[in-house]
């Protein structure tokens, strides 16, 4: 927000003054034409006109430049996120797009950090799902323009390095030197901020931002699931090989898993079961068209055998990752070898679901370093086969726009509460307990 703000100009004419207190609390609205409007009548900086139109207040008072801030939700320990002012988003290379954040969701993987289980700085900011509208644009972008409505893949991709010419943009060579992949507000992918806040920089804006359609105010909750969710869901299919005619098990109803059995439906899957323990979980599986299997008693490969004819499914992907439980404790291997389980022999298994190199405060001590007793024989013997990572988000959020577009797909109906970024510490509190009725968390910072 800015606080007190007068044009940075030296040399302002009275008409300048007088224009600006008498809009003082005129808010600008998404168009070119609204700035034009707002700062014609009087002669003003480049700087002073950005800082109008991304902010939409002129005030009466002076301000140093250093002081422009913006509400962010900030990590500070384990558990611990705040809502505070931080330093402006802003334009840092010729190839950076800024983007006003008007949807940005909180997602199951940012609870890895919130719990303190990676090396996550404090004093960053989180949030990896976003959408938005372009206020600014480096010298050097050419497609994207001020006013566009866009979603942002949570992976960030550099557009010309080997990994993402063929494709792989969540495995990109440039963005985060050392490491094959970066992100926005996530341990270890990189120094970006998160998207939980009021501005988010977008670097290499022209590869990285997907144009949103017409309808894309209308259908914005829809739409900013194509920045992970929808794609890493459908990313799962598409690691465990699904094809049409199908049979599915999915491990995790979580906003992921459930994206998945949207996926498989999408891809003329005959059958899809979703497994989880969670009944409120399961009641959305069975709203998308799945069928819900409740592994409360720990029966769930069991009962995919028998729903299979003893068979197994054709295919099943993992949603849940490092994280899984049985019964209130973690048992990191559980979902795996239940896939094992439960996938028929020379079957697929997709696993998107996070697992990390090293998670120091696990109880299991293979866990601890990033390892797993997993049931090799059984894989080996089956002849079954297993790909991981993960969604190289480009190379389906296109697609999957247009299937919201046309009507095809909603993946907003899993949304449980909509809520204003202010109540974010609240969200993440509910949602990392695994409340009754806490699916999925969107959050709107201009609300």
């Amino acid at each position: 927000m800015l606080r007190d703000w007068k044009s940075p100009c030296e040399n302002i004419p009275v008409l300048h003054t007088q224009t600006v207190s008498k809009r003082r609390s005129t808010l600008l609205e998404k168009s070119n034409a609204d700035v034009r409007v707002l700062v014609q009548p009087f002669p003003c900086c480049r700087a002073c006109l950005l800082l109008v139109f991304r902010h939409g207040r002129h005030f009466d008072d002076p301000v140093r430049f250093e002081e422009i801030s913006m509400k962010a939700l900030v990590y500070e320990g384990p558990r611990k996120v705040v809502v505070k002012e931080m330093p402006d988003a802003k334009v840092e290379r010729p190839t950076d797009v800024l983007v006003k954040i008007t949807t940005t969701n909180i997602c199951g993987s940012d609870l890895h950090m919130y719990e303190g289980r990676t090396d996550m700085e404090t004093g960053r900011i989180l949030g990896h799902e976003n959408l938005g509208i372009v206020v600014e644009v480096g010298a050097g972008v050419e497609r994207i323009k001020v006013g566009d409505r866009v979603c942002l893949p949570f992976n960030i991709g550099c557009g010309f390095c080997k990994n993402c010419e063929r494709g792989l943009t969540g495995f990109c060579l440039t963005a985060n030197p050392g490491m094959a992949g970066a992100a926005y507000g996530f341990a270890g992918m990189g120094p970006y901020s998160g998207g939980q806040a009021e501005y988010l920089r977008v670097p290499f804006g022209d590869f990285n931002c997907l144009v949103l359609p017409p309808d894309a105010e209308e259908k914005e909750n829809d739409y900013v699931m194509l920045s992970d969710i929808f794609p890493t869901g459908y990313h799962a299919t598409v690691l465990a090989g699904v094809e049409p005619g199908d049979s599915v098990v999915i491990y995790g109803a979580g906003p992921v898993g459930l994206m998945a059995a949207l996926s498989a439906s999408i891809k003329g899957a005959s059958k899809v079961m979703v497994v989880d323990s969670h009944p409120d979980r399961l009641k959305l599986a069975e709203k998308i068209g799945a069928i819900p299997v409740n592994d409360s008693d720990g029966s769930s490969a069991e009962q995919i055998l028998e729903m299979t004819g003893g068979e197994g499914a054709d295919r099943g992907c993992e949603c849940v990752g490092y994280q899984c439980s049985c019964k209130g404790h973690e048992v990191p291997n559980l979902t795996m070898n239940n896939l094992i389980k439960a996938v028929r022999p020379t079957g697929g298994i997709g696993v998107v679901g996070v697992f990390v190199a090293e998670d120091p405060q696990a109880e299991d001590k293979l866990a601890k370093k990033g390892q797993l007793a997993l049931d090799f024989g059984q894989l080996w013997m089956k002849g079954q086969h297993i790909a991981t990572g993960q969604a190289n988000v480009k190379a389906y959020n296109r697609k999957l726009r247009d299937l919201i577009a046309a009507g095809k797909a909603r993946p907003s109906q899993i949304i449980s509460h909509e809520l204003p970024l202010d109540k974010a510490a609240q969200g993440y509190k509910h949602f990392d307990e695994r409340e009754e009725g806490w699916t999925k968390v969107v959050l709107k910072p201009a609300a």
